[in-house]
């Protein structure tokens, strides 16, 4: 999916919600449990309740490997189904990947030839090399760690050199050299508030990958007010506000709900963008 086609589908849809699926065994509806794959059946409904409000989907690998087999079974089962159902969703695996140039080809491979998402998370740590297997992919994209939403994000991201300068802008600076606004996109969290305007002086025109808002307590008006760019540039996540909005028989419709109100609000900020 390129950077058009995705800014074309967020003016249809008149929305930029990803939806997390962080999907945890303990904590789907009880009734689920009965089912012969209770984790895919939990992703299906919220997938189907959800698609008309949201533009992409983000499961989290960690909830499925931590289920062993039968976790990554329902990962892949749910991708599938995403990508023959709903092929105009986005689809991002957040693995959060990044190591050796060998290592990373294969978690490269794994996420763009089997699963054949659009995209994966990626730290930049061990730098260009690490990197640039997944930007080998065409039509694939980087999501690349840049500024966090949780407290830890402190502990070095927010560290500045001599001359002021932060850990996370440096990273900005540097890892826009590998790849282009169509295959790099940045991890800012929501929390992170005024911090996107510094965001912006540095990469003005790539796409943000938003996580924090709901749960997390992050405001979508100054994610819009600082973050969104003349396509958007955003693609704002919530999980466990939508997913877990309800438990009970009717969790499906809950997390519509939720959705549907989310996009509401990004309508108006879109509405906005196009005057």
């Amino acid at each position: 999916m390129t950077r058009e086609q995705l800014f074309e589908n967020i003016l249809k849809k008149k929305s930029f919600l990803c939806v997390g699926l962080d999907t945890d065994i303990d904590k789907i509806p009880a009734h689920l449990l009965e089912n012969n794959d209770p984790i895919f059946a939990f992703n299906k409904a919220i997938i189907d309740a959800t698609a008309k409000y949201c533009v992409a989907y983000k499961p989290n690998s960690a909830f499925y490997e931590g289920m062993g087999i039968d976790g990554e079974y329902a990962l892949d089962k749910t991708v599938e189904y995403l990508r023959l159902k709903y092929p105009e969703h986005f689809i991002i695996l957040d693995a959060k990947r990044g190591d050796i140039g060998n290592t990373s080809d294969m978690y490269a491979k794994s996420a763009f030839k089997q699963m054949k998402v659009n995209a994966i998370t990626v730290a930049p740590y061990m730098g260009e090399d690490s990197v640039k297997p997944f930007l080998a992919y065409q039509n694939k994209w980087v999501i690349l760690l840049a500024l966090t939403s949780n407290m830890g994000s402190q502990d070095f991201q927010m560290i500045a050199d001599a001359n002021g300068e932060r850990l996370f802008e440096k990273v900005l600076k540097k890892s826009k050299e590998w790849g282009t606004t169509d295959q790099l996109m940045y991890v800012v969290g929501a929390t992170q508030g005024s911090m996107f305007a510094d965001i912006r002086k540095i990469v003005p025109d790539h796409f943000l990958l938003v996580p924090g808002v709901g749960a997390q307590g992050g405001s979508l008006a100054e994610v819009v007010k600082y973050g969104m760019n003349k396509q958007c540039g955003l693609l704002v996540n919530a999980s466990r506000s939508i997913i877990y909005a309800d438990n009970g028989l009717d969790f499906a419709f809950a997390a519509a709900s939720e959705a549907k109100k989310i996009q509401e609000e990004m309508a108006i900020y879109l509405a906005d963008l196009q005057r």
